[in-house]
C-alpha cells in the first residue's frame, strides 16, 4: 500500500520536475497526498493520518498544484474549499490510488488467507432463499473470516452503513454510482398452478388461451401478464383476478393450494416444480424477471476477505439458477 515514509522523502529520479512536466508522469504519492487531505477535510487532519506534519503535505500539494499548472484547493488560515476543477481531479486520482492498492493486493491475496469480518446485507426473500444455505457454507470454508448478514427490505446505504456486499433484486437498472456492480443472474418468471387447478381448468398451449383463467396477483395494478419466448415474441395475458398479495410466499401457497395461477421467480419456484408440487403453465413463456446484483464499496471490494466472499457468493447463485433453468426446460 502507499506509505507515509515515501510522500516525505522522493526519490530523486520520481520527482516531477516543472519544466519537464508533460514529459513525465505524475507522482502516486503526491496523488495521495491531495486525496487524503480532500478526504480529511484539511491538512492537519490529514498529516495526523498520515504521520506526518501538515507543512510537509501543505508543501507537497503546493508543488503537485505548480506542476500540474492549476490550483486544486483554495486554502487560507480559516478556509479550506476544494476548486471545480479539484473536484473532477479528486475523482480521478482516487480511482488511480485505488487501482494502485488493488495491484499490490493481487500479490497480497495470493499469499494471505482470506480473515476479517465480511458484513452482508440483503433482502429477506434473498436471505430465506439464497443465503441461508450459502453462508454457513463459506463460514466453514473461511474459519478466518467472520461473515455479518443484516437482513432488510429498506433501501440500505451500502456506504454510509460500513456494508462490504450488498445483494440486490431489481427489475429495473440500477442507478449508475461509485459502487462496483457485478450481476449475478436474470431470474425471469414463470406462470405456476396445482396438479389440481390445471386438472381441472385445462392447460393452455398458447398465451390467447390462458385469458380468464384464476389470477394470483401481487398487486392490484399489474392485472396483465407481459411474457415473450425465445424467438422474441410478446404476449399478454389478462387472468381474472381471484387473489392478491404483495408477498411471494403467500401466492405461492396460493397456488399450491389450487386458488388460480401465479407469476412467480423461477428459482423460487423450481424446486416445486421438479417435485411435482406445481405444474408450469405455458412452459415456453416467461414473464419478466428479476435481475440479482452484487454490490461492494471500490476500498472495501479489494479486501482478500470481501474478494473471496464476493467472489464463491457469485459463483454459488449463478448455479442456483442454472439448476432452475435446466428444470424449467425439462
Amino acid at each position: 500500500m502507499l506509505d507515509a515514509e515515501a510522500v516525505v522523502g522522493y526519490p530523486q529520479t520520481y520527482r516531477p520536475h516543472v519544466g519537464t512536466m508533460r514529459a513525465q508522469m505524475l507522482n502516486l504519492n503526491d496523488l495521495l497526498v491531495f486525496v487524503r487531505v480532500v478526504d480529511h477535510g484539511g491538512f492537519a487532519a490529514a498529516g495526523r493520518a498520515l504521520g506526518i506534519p501538515k507543512s510537509t503535505l501543505s508543501k507537497r500539494l503546493s508543488e503537485l498544484e505548480k506542476a500540474i499548472g492549476v490550483r486544486l484547493i483554495q486554502r487560507t488560515s480559516r478556509s479550506f474549499a476544494v476548486t471545480e476543477v479539484g473536484r473532477d481531479f479528486y475523482r480521478h486520482a482516487a480511482a488511480m490510488l485505488i487501482e494502485a492498492e488493488a495491484a499490490e493486493n493481487v500479490i497480497k491475496g495470493r499469499l494471505a488467507e482470506p480473515s476479517g469480518t465480511v458484513r452482508i446485507t440483503a433482502s429477506l426473500p434473498i436471505a430465506q432463499f439464497r443465503l441461508a444455505s450459502i453462508l454457513p457454507r463459506l463460514a466453514t470454508a473461511y474459519p478466518k473470516v467472520r461473515i455479518v448478514l443484516d437482513v432488510s427490505d429498506r433501501f440500505v446505504d451500502v456506504v454510509q452503513e460500513g456494508f462490504d456486499i450488498a445483494i440486490r433484486n431489481h427489475f429495473a437498472p440500477l442507478p449508475d454510482t461509485d459502487l462496483v456492480q457485478r450481476r449475478i443472474n436474470y431470474d425471469p418468471a414463470w406462470l405456476v398452478a396445482s396438479p389440481d387447478y390445471v386438472r381441472e381448468r385445462g392447460r393452455p398451449s398458447r398465451p390467447e388461451e390462458a385469458n380468464d383463467l384464476d389470477g394470483l396477483l401481487a398487486s392490484s395494478s399489474g392485472t396483465i401478464w407481459t411474457l415473450h419466448n425465445a424467438e422474441g415474441a410478446v404476449a399478454q395475458v389478462a387472468p381474472a383476478p381471484r387473489y392478491f398479495a404483495n408477498e411471494t410466499v403467500s401466492l405461492r401457497e396460493a397456488a399450491r393450494a389450487g386458488l388460480g395461477v401465479a407469476c412467480l421467480a423461477g428459482s423460487f419456484c423450481a424446486p416445486l416444480v421438479e417435485s411435482g408440487a406445481l405444474l408450469r403453465i405455458l412452459p415456453d413463456w416467461a414473464a419478466r424477471g428479476v435481475t440479482t446484483t452484487l454490490l461492494m464499496p471500490h476500498r472495501r471490494g479489494q479486501l482478500p476477505s470481501v474478494r473471496a466472499i464476493a467472489d464463491h457468493l457469485i459463483s454459488e447463485l449463478s448455479q442456483q439458477r442454472q439448476s432452475a433453468d435446466q428444470i424449467g426446460a425439462d
